[in-house]
Formats: C-alpha cells, structure tokens, sequence
C-alpha cells in the first residue's frame, strides 16, 4: 500500500522483521563492532560494523525510502559524505559546480580535491550556460537548490536532461529542503546529498551525512568506497537521526510557516535591504520551486543596511541564537562572512552575494509569536542604539 512521505517519516515496512526486535517501536542500538559468525562460512548478515550495522542498516533504509532510491549510505557527518562522493572522481576528471555552495563544500573543493588532481568550474547552475561549460574530462554536475546562503534555485529537472546528454553525474545537495519537500532523484538527479545533522536529525544533538541513489552501479561503488574509507555512521548517531525522522513531517511544515512569516515581516522593515526566501512570489526562483517541491523550506536570508546594524542584532538575539548549523528545533541565526563561509575569499564571497550586512537565518518550531516578537524587540533596540 503507498504511504504518505509523513507516515513513511514513521513506518518503514518490514514485514516479519518487527517480531526479530521484539516489537520493539523504536528500532534497537546494535552497539557492537561485531558480530559473531554461527559457524564457518555461516553469517547473521552481520560481520563487523564498518561494513553494516543493524541499526545503521535502518537508518539508510529509511532515507533511501524517502529518497524513493534504492540505496542510501550514512556517513559521520555531511562533510564526509561529501569527501566520500569525490572519491568516486580520479585525478584529471573535472567537475561543473555551482558558485553558491555551503563554505564547507567550497573549502574540500579547492584544498583537498584539487591537491588530488581534480578540476572545477564554479558558475551560477541557474542562469549560466552549463553545456558551454563541458570539457572532455567533464564527469559531474553539481548544485545545491536552494544555495547556501543566497537561496538560488535551479531547475533540477533541466539540467539532468544536460547531464543526461553528456553522460555526466548530476550530484544534488538537498540539504535545505530535507526529502520531506524535494526528491531530486525523481526529476533526474544521480545522488542525492544530505547533511543529516541538519533537519533529518532535527534536535541539533548528532552529526551525520548521508549519500542517496537510484542507480545500481553507482551503489556498489559507493559501498565499496564507504567500507574502504570508514567513515560510516556510529549505532547511536544512527538511532538519533531514525528518531529525528519521525518528527521530520510536523517540524516542516512549522518551520515552513514560521520562516514564511518572518520573511513577510522583514520585508517590511526599511532597514533591511532585501529577503531571500523561495516562498515569496517575487523570488526569482519562486515559480521553479512550485514545480518541482512541495513546500520552500525553512531557510532565508536577509541584507540589512550596514554591517553594523547586523552585528548589533546578533549582539542582542536571545530567543533565537546567534550559532552556526542549520535545522533544528530551535530557530538560529548565522553570520556567513566570519561562519558557514568564513574559508572562502572575501571577493569570492562578494560576487556571491555575501556582504558583511548578509545574515543567514534557519527557523525554527517556536511559537510564531514570540520569534516576531524577539526580532521586534531587537530591530527596535538595535535602531535605538
């Protein structure tokens, strides 16, 4: 029977599997390194935990259901799922990756990928001619949508039918929007990407990544690589990450209708410069979201007039804290040029969008109220001061 992405969030079916846990409504910690064999050649499906734990197992069952891939691997964190997908490159091969990306991403990029002889090209994926792009050596497509920090949108669905035509990976970051409301793989994409310390997990309480795929070569060649390299998901991040699933429908949606307010209010204040949020009609990339998600998310960022106004919020937030990390409960509030983007050159950051007036907000499931009422009271201090 289909289920709705808010009740597989819950169940995963597995019939027979229940009684194997005793019932057991929250699946079990496996915390072993490893297993024993009942006899020569014989094994539970269980060898040592690098290879395959219970509880991991599950985690990536999960994701990769909601993913509608076929297989989904968890890593220790985003970054090492990441570092992960790159090793799927050799020296000489070049990537096409977009120029708004996560610092993080940016910074193993050029420090780490190109010392191993890997080359990129670094344009705007939703407005630059990517097919004039492609070289011979060209292996990958690669785009976050929306950016971190700038919230530009790129038409997934567009640019697989360029990488389709090429033969080349098209790599999707889906942090931002979580599987809840996009499935990149569904409109072409080969892998999807995850930070699962963000909303999967949703309590800010574990690291994690995770690497999804709807191609079977691409599978066996990512399990080989994650049983190589090691950095596989530990039982309890993994059983953090399943309960954080459960709630990830509800924290959505109200996280959504929170970030969708507080866009309209910041609008509204002279001294904000802009907002950039997918769910306002006027974002550029509004009309592209509609069609291939089905909601815009909990992320936004605003420019404020002067770097002095944005520090003096962050000065005086309370209620919403200033720290770094994105898609928790709690709402949090980041300044990219000196955090999420700290790494990158300043004139990199510059011709992005990023200033020193930029800040960068993930909202939270507090009550609406009381989160406009914060920045109500700070904007109003911040002036005064």
């Amino acid at each position: 029977m289909a289920r709705g992405i808010g009740t597989k969030c819950i169940h995963l079916e597995e019939e027979g599997a229940r009684l194997s846990h005793y019932g057991a409504v929250s699946f079990p910690i496996y915390q072993s390194a490893t297993f024993a064999h009942p006899g020569f050649g014989q094994s539970t499906g269980y060898d040592y935990s690098r290879a395959q734990n219970p509880t991991r197992e599950q985690v990536e069952k999960v994701v990769a259901s909601l993913e509608n891939g076929i297989d989904a691997l968890a890593l220790s964190s985003g970054m090492a799922a990441i570092s992960l997908m790159m090793e799927l490159f050799a020296p000489g091969d070049h990537l096409i990756v977009d120029a708004d990306l996560y610092g993080g991403s940016i910074r193993l990029f050029e420090h780490i990928s190109r010392k191993n002889g890997i080359e990129f090209t670094s344009i705007d994926c939703c407005n630059a001619d990517i097919e004039s792009c492609i070289r011979e050596n060209t292996k990958a497509i690669y785009i976050e949508t929306p950016t971190n920090p700038m919230m530009h949108v790129t038409d997934i669905k567009k640019v697989s039918e360029i990488a389709k035509r090429h033969d080349l990976f098209l790599i999707v970051d889906n942090t931002f929007l979580s599987p809840y409301f996009q499935n990149p793989l569904d409109l072409g994409a080969d892998i999807v990407i995850h930070s699962g310390t963000k909303f999967l997990g949703g309590h800010n309480d574990t690291l994690a990544g995770f690497l999804v795929t709807n191609r079977e070569d691409l599978r066996d060649r990512l399990r080989f690589l994650s049983k190589t390299t090691g950095a596989v998901l530990a039982p309890l991040d993994s059983w953090l990450i399943l309960r954080g699933i459960k709630t990830l429908g509800v924290r959505m949606e109200r996280a959504q209708e929170n970030a969708k307010r507080i866009a309209e209010w910041l609008r509204e204040q002279s001294c904000v410069a802009k907002v950039i949020y997918p769910g306002l009609p006027d974002h550029p990339g509004y009309e592209v979201m509609k069609k291939q998600a089905r909601g815009f998310g909990a992320m936004l960022t605003f420019q404020l007039e002067s770097k002095e106004f944005a520090l003096a919020i962050l000065e005086k937030v309370k209620l919403i804290r200033y720290a770094e990390s994105l898609g928790g409960v709690e709402t949090l509030i980041t300044y990219p040029a000196t955090q999420t983007h700290a790494d990158v050159p300043k004139e990199i950051r510059e011709k992005n969008g990023i200033t020193e007036s930029t800040l960068r907000m993930s909202v939270g499931i507090e009550d609406g109220d009381d989160l406009l009422a914060e920045l109500e009271y700070v904007f109003r201090k911040s002036k005064a001061d």
